[in-house]
């Protein structure tokens, strides 16, 4: 007669569990210490650098996203007058000396603006606070 299908996989899948059990296998395998994090930028001019010179970059490379306008790119017009000085400093620079040489005197141009500006994260002039009649989100 023999053992019915269903009753032989339960066998089947206890031995394999008493076998894992028994060889020290167990589903709480100990965790992997996570991977120390890159350190970020903290201060407003950090930050600031950071996302006016990546764009410089890509406009300066002819890059895919070169193209999109400020509000795209998460520039405030502070900001996007910083990326457009430094690409014209970047562009005046290549002309001479090359493309890395123009993204050097681009990060200069944006390090110096920012800090100068405290990060430049004045919003842009078509903001506004909201009126007293707007409630706050809760």
């Amino acid at each position: 007669m023999g053992i019915p299908p269903r009753t032989a996989a339960r066998y089947c899948a206890a031995a394999l569990l008493w076998t894992l059990t028994l060889s020290g296998c167990t589903t709480s395998a100990p965790r992997p210490t996570p991977a120390p994090a890159d350190p970020s930028p903290s201060s407003p001019a950090q930050i600031c650098a950071s996302l006016v010179s990546y764009w410089v970059e890509e406009t300066l490379k002819g890059g895919k996203w070169a193209g999109l306008d400020w509000e795209q790119k998460g520039l405030s017009n502070e900001q996007y007058a910083i990326h457009e000085d430094a690409v014209a400093a970047g562009r005046a620079e290549e002309r001479t000396a090359g493309l890395n040489k123009a993204l050097e005197a681009a990060d200069r141009v944006v390090a110096q603006r920012c800090a100068a500006q405290n990060g430049a994260t004045w919003s842009s002039e078509n903001w506004r606070p909201p009126s007293a009649g707007t409630r706050s989100p809760e």
